[in-house]
């Protein structure tokens, strides 16, 4: 459990970061990722050696989530930019519901009863962010910032449900493929989402470097490692770690100051999340499928080098 807290303990430094690099969303999101792929295709390397070639069916899987991982890092890059590091890491815990749904459609899981009573109050909580109650709410654009949350959580959704089906006996292979794809095709979308900036700055990178080695590489590391091994209630526990600890760094470091309405939409997500993932487990109706929901619970970043 210790292992699985302190991955999600790195992870909830993810957006900080990405604001302390001081570059557009669409650089940071490009160059995180790029950062990230060498010491991926080590760990998918030494997987190789352990376990063989990956199979072909799990690849385009995984090139498709690394599509989906694109959309997801220009999104939440952007919905930190609108709101701040703080709101967007909470409004990225919605892909909870999303997966949990999704299976539902996908795979015929009916969700918990908790998780859907806690659907209704989770987006009040998100209505409460947005601002459109509240004019003293805190960032650039709260509306839109709440727009990119969704759409993030949205894309998160994606990436996990086409990871899971690349195979649940591989990590690194498909997240390397993944992370690799998301990289050429955050650099295609980029003139869509604002233009990246080609050429690294200092200290900016330093900050992306950091973020892509430490959150991404070694915080989902832990966790991807963990979780297997940990009671599902530990999910429940992730789900409150990471988004309250960035919400602290923000506040301290950043001086981010979301406004009252803001603060009580947070508590209100996070505690209808957390309500909603301790429901008991569905009835099964294809194996392995429980642990969609199980590892959509894990917190603002995706299963992988994000």
């Amino acid at each position: 459990m210790l292992i699985a807290i302190a991955g999600a303990l790195i992870i909830s430094t993810s957006a900080p970061l990405v604001r302390l690099s001081e570059v557009s969303p669409a650089t940071s999101a490009l160059f995180r990722c790029a950062y990230a792929v060498p010491p991926m295709l080590l760990l998918a390397w030494r997987e190789r050696r352990r376990l063989g070639p990956l199979p072909r069916r799990a690849l385009p899987a995984a090139w498709a989530a690394g599509v989906a991982f694109a959309f997801d890092l220009l999104f939440w890059h952007h919905a930190i930019d609108y709101v701040g590091a703080g709101l967007a890491t909470v409004l990225g815990n919605l892909q909870v519901f999303l997966v949990a749904f999704a299976a539902w459609g996908f795979f015929g899981e009916r969700p918990s009863t908790r998780l859907m009573v806690g659907t209704p109050v989770v987006f009040a909580g998100v209505v409460l962010i947005s601002g459109v109650l509240d004019s003293a709410a805190y960032g650039s654009d709260p509306l839109m910032g709440v727009l990119a949350g969704l759409a993030t959580s949205v894309s998160y959704a994606v990436f996990l449900l086409l990871m899971k089906s690349a195979g649940p006996e591989r990590a690194a292979g498909p997240l390397a493929h993944a992370t690799v794809v998301a990289t050429i095709g955050i650099a295609v979308l980029s003139p869509v989402f604002g233009g990246a900036d080609p050429v690294p700055t200092w200290p900016g990178h330093g900050w992306l470097l950091l973020l892509a080695l430490g959150p991404q590489v070694l915080g989902w590391s832990l966790i991807t490692y963990s979780l297997p091994r940990q009671p599902a209630a530990l999910t429940a526990l992730l789900l409150l770690v990471q988004p309250m600890t960035t919400m602290a760094i923000g506040a301290l470091a950043l001086g981010e100051r979301p406004s009252a309405l803001q603060l009580a939409g947070c508590a209100v997500i996070v505690l209808g999340v957390l309500y909603g993932s301790r429901g008991g487990p569905p009835q099964e109706t294809r194996e392995g499928t429980q642990e969609h929901v199980e590892e959509a619970g894990t917190g603002g970043a995706p299963v992988s080098p994000s």
